[in-house]
């Protein structure tokens, strides 16, 4: 496998982290606007799923390779189901149509994981340097 371009790899740093927080945004924004409302049902199980979010994420930022394709996985799995329950829900309320938005939103971020050139340069250098070191342990 031929090493990534440097300066796009460096360019990818930004993107990628922009499309990691963005991705913990768009799966922790219904928790947190429930909180606003003073919905406390299910808080530790909240809690414990923000918290499952955060670690894969940065797992993903640090080169794991197994946490960047979960992290493709769900975000594709949950735009799509995320989507369908939007648009069923948005042939009796409005509101269906946001919930179609954040799908689509999951969507668009799980393909940016895997189709924007900068953010696979950038995570390709960080896989190749997290074998490079797991090779000298």
């Amino acid at each position: 496998m031929p090493a990534p371009d440097a300066a796009l790899a460096q360019a990818g740093r930004v993107p990628t982290l922009a499309v990691l927080m963005a991705l913990l945004m768009t799966s922790a924004t219904p928790f947190l606007a429930g909180l606003l409302q003073g919905q406390t049902q299910h808080l530790g199980r909240n809690v414990l799923y923000t918290c499952l979010t955060v670690f894969l994420l940065g797992m993903v930022w640090r080169g794991s390779v197994w946490a960047w394709r979960l992290t493709v996985s769900f975000s594709m799995v949950a735009g799509l189901l995320v989507f369908i329950v939007g648009m069923l829900a948005g042939a009796a309320a409005w509101q269906g149509w946001l919930v179609s938005g954040a799908g689509l939103v999951y969507l668009l971020l799980g393909t940016a994981l895997v189709g924007t050139a900068s953010i696979r340069a950038f995570l390709d250098t960080r896989w190749a340097a997290r074998s490079r070191a797991r090779g000298r342990a």
